[in-house]
């Protein structure tokens, strides 16, 4: 099954914000965990994640910071704020009156 694009990106910001709520994570092992969490069936790319992040930010829903992984490459790395953690839950409660009305 192919999820539309549409779709996709309707639902970038309640699945990054989660998935930060579950710890701090940076964009490669996001994009591996959408797949994990969609059994393969939502394949997001850089082009994809970067600006969704980027927004996030400016809306002070994630703060971003530098590290040096063990390989001696840098990450940036991603964290959801208070302010991020308010917003998923109305994404939430939005996702669910979706659901609920598509049932």
């Amino acid at each position: 099954m192919e999820i539309s694009k549409d779709l996709m990106a309707a639902s970038s910001t309640p699945i990054v914000l989660a998935i930060l709520a579950e710890g701090d994570s940076y964009g490669y092992a996001i994009i591996k965990r959408v797949a994990e969490l969609s059994g393969g069936r939502m394949e997001w790319t850089d082009g994809m994640l970067y600006p969704v992040l980027h927004r996030l930010g400016r809306l002070g829903y994630v703060e971003a910071r530098w590290e040096v992984a063990q390989s001696g490459r840098r990450r940036r790395y991603y964290r959801i704020t208070p302010r991020g953690r308010e917003r998923l839950g109305e994404e939430r409660r939005q996702w669910q009156a979706v659901d609920a009305t598509l049932r």
